[in-house]
């Protein structure tokens, strides 16, 4: 069966506005899907985040500098923020797999050579961080302008 949504949509500018009912049609087995997988991801990042964290604040702790261990919760930080961002992607009106991908791969990015950086000391690492920074914006630009459409 086919899901019809109705969107509405808001158009202003100085002289007047308008609201546009528009009739949307997509599979429901499809958007199900889509937002099964985001949610699903979503998860899996935020309860690896909770493992992540808990892992630097138990067994980390001791074995690091302040400055690395700091390094540490920052990654696990923007780890949890876009785990709730690919949560929101799951639930938007308009599925957004750009803004998903984005999500997902800046944490890879992101926090994954933040956290490979603490580990092994390749401080190299951090070159890599500012391209998981950009797909974070990207993503929730992206997010933004699929509520606009």
């Amino acid at each position: 069966p086919d899901i019809v949504c109705v969107v509405v949509v808001w158009v202003y500018n100085e002289h007047r506005s308008v609201a546009m009912v528009l009739p949307y049609k997509m599979q429901a087995a499809a958007l199900q899907r889509r937002r099964n997988m985001w949610w699903t991801l979503g998860c899996i990042s935020g309860g690896l985040g909770v493992v992540l964290g808990a892992f630097g604040a138990h067994a980390l702790k001791k074995r690091l500098e302040p400055a690395d261990l700091a390094v540490w919760e920052t990654a696990v930080h923007y780890q949890f923020i876009h785990a709730f961002a690919l949560l929101a992607v799951s639930l938007a009106p308009r599925e957004s797999r750009v803004a998903g991908w984005c999500f997902v791969l800046g944490t890879l990015l992101f926090s994954g050579s933040l956290y490979g950086l603490v580990l092994s000391g390749v401080r190299k690492l951090g070159a890599i961080t500012p391209i998981g920074g950009l797909l974070f914006i990207a993503g929730w630009a992206a997010l933004a302008l699929q509520g606009t459409n």
